[in-house]
């Protein structure tokens, strides 16, 4: 079966979920996801929402996403030593080494992708992944590529686990001609200098085969000899992500789609309040017809002219929908702030007391709803990704070749898990500001042990504490070595007036000693 005829096959049961991702993407972000079969270079004429609410929630949420899963500050991910597969001649000396080793390997993995463009193509990602819950990555030697749901199709087992990827793709037959001149299309060459009939498509087909994927590309039901390729499976280049998943379905299911009654209500009521405000705006005087205040006079008087008539006879039309125009304002009002909860915008209360704690509280609340939305991205896409580069680096030597047998476990230490260093490390300020409070701040020194509050901050923060936190023997030593250098100093200052006593207890005791010599008698 060519990867053409499978494609069409599988096109059918992602067409319910491709319609439903336009819809969302109509009230949100037109031009996330288009139609089919529409292929357009230039630009494209696309549906314009009445309101703006949704696009700024997708931004937002995506932005939010984007850097809990990717922090630029701090690695998403840790190399970790493995105590049960550590071989027990290896003594604490070589695991500190190994863990300075790891650290290395982590800053040199975070400056290759700062200087890629990862961080946009993922970016662009997770908006495809809010719009329409499916996105398509593939992380070449250029970089990532991404593939939005009208672009591909797969197919899934019964675990959910993906078994066969296809991607559908125009490009210009020139192009192809001169990366394959010697390949054969039979007569598909015709008309290459035809601009009506410039493009061609190119299907590329990735399945699961003995543990491994394999791939190839097709142009009008041929192989492309030079396109084909393998990875293992623990290093696919080939990144499915779904934002929320449904058991037995194929494709995911995005976060605007929970919220697609809002947002179609929402579009609803800002037209009907733009179009009614403009009505209202619209400024229409009514001349009585058997008055004798001529409309031209009417027309042509300036500010301040006086001219001949009856006010009587001259009227101003008048929509009359005030009140209709306050009830739909409090419906809009009620579904923006429902969609700002939803897709986690900020919004701080507008008042003269409101406090810094109010603030924070407001944001921890909102950045507590990500716990869910992190789990599947951190699986789906964070571990597989992580993976390809350290199997890549490894390959190129920009890092050393990690150590087999389980030594080394990659550890993901942003997303979900963030969220819940985050917390840990708010429990813990509480705990020790509530004991300050009422017990004493000298409370703190007396019940608590310090070395262990450092050391759950320094994790609650993803920070290392290898030779950065001084050990109890280190403090002991110091301490130690302090009272010595201290007991020296003082016995230093106290050396000549101890010396000074001394010399007299000596004098005293060489008097005391010292026996009375007996008188000579005078000589003859």
């Amino acid at each position: 079966m060519t990867a053409k005829t499978r494609y069409d096959r599988l096109s059918s049961d992602r067409s319910q979920f491709l319609n439903t991702a336009r819809q969302a993407a109509d009230l949100t972000l037109p031009y996330l996801i288009r139609e089919d079969q529409t292929y357009s270079k230039g630009s494209v004429n696309l549906k314009t929402p009445w309101q703006s609410q949704g696009a700024k929630g997708v931004v937002t949420l995506a932005s939010k996403l984007m850097l809990a899963l990717l922090p630029p500050q701090t690695s998403f991910f840790k190399l970790q030593v493995n105590d049960i597969n550590l071989p027990e001649e290896l003594g604490p000396e070589i695991r500190s080494e190994m863990d300075l080793s790891f650290a290395k390997i982590e800053r040199t993995i975070m400056e290759s992708i700062a200087a890629s463009s990862d961080r946009v193509v993922v970016h662009q990602a997770l908006k495809h992944l809010v719009v329409a819950g499916n996105a398509l990555l593939f992380m070449g030697k250029d970089g990532l590529k991404l593939y939005p749901l009208n672009r591909y199709v797969v197919d899934r087992d019964g675990n959910g686990n993906v078994i066969e990827i296809i991607t559908k793709e125009t490009i210009s037959k020139k192009l192809l001609k001169k990366s394959y001149p010697a390949f054969d299309l039979k007569n598909n060459w015709e008309n290459v200098d035809d601009t009506s009939n410039d493009e061609c498509d190119i299907y590329t087909h990735c399945t699961l085969d003995n543990n491994r994927w394999v791939w190839h590309q097709e142009v009008y039901d041929q192989v492309l000899t030079k396109s084909m390729g393998k990875a293992p499976v623990d290093a696919n280049p080939w990144l499915v992500l779904r934002f929320n998943h449904v058991d037995g379905e194929v494709y995911g299911r995005g976060r605007v789609e929970e919220f697609l009654g809002d947002l179609k209500s929402l579009e609803a009521l800002s037209q009907a309040m733009v179009e009614g405000s403009a009505a209202a705006a619209k400024v229409v005087f009514t001349v009585s017809p058997s008055s004798t205040t001529k409309p031209a006079a009417l027309a042509k008087a300036g500010n301040g002219a006086i001219i001949q008539g009856r006010p009587d006879d001259i009227g101003v039309v008048q929509v009359g929908k005030t009140a209709d125009f306050s009830t739909a304002y409090q419906m809009i009002g009620t579904l923006s702030q429902r969609i700002n909860e939803a897709f986690l915008v900020l919004n701080v209360r507008q008042s003269e007391r409101t406090t810094a704690e109010e603030v924070r509280m407001t944001q921890m609340e909102l950045e507590q709803q990500l716990g869910g939305l992190f789990s599947l991205l951190t699986v789906e896409f964070l571990v597989p990704y992580l993976n390809r580069k350290l199997s890549v680096a490894q390959k190129t030597g920009e890092i050393p070749r990690l150590p087999k047998g389980g030594i080394v476990k990659p550890t993901i230490v942003a997303g979900i898990n963030a969220l819940g260093r985050g917390q840990d490390r708010e429990s813990l300020g509480q705990f020790l500001q509530i004991i300050a409070q009422t017990i004493g701040p000298e409370a703190i020194s007396t019940f608590i042990n310090t070395d262990e509050v450092i050391k759950r901050l320094a994790a609650a923060s993803g920070i290392d504490v290898l030779n950065l936190v001084k050990s109890m023997e280190e403090q002991q030593s110091e301490q130690q070595a302090s009272m010595e250098q201290q007991q020296m100093m003082t016995e230093q200052q106290q050396a000549p007036q101890m010396a000074a006593v001394e010399q007299k207890r000596e004098q005293a005791a060489m008097e005391m000693i010292q026996p009375e010599q007996p008188q000579q008698p005078p000589i003859q």
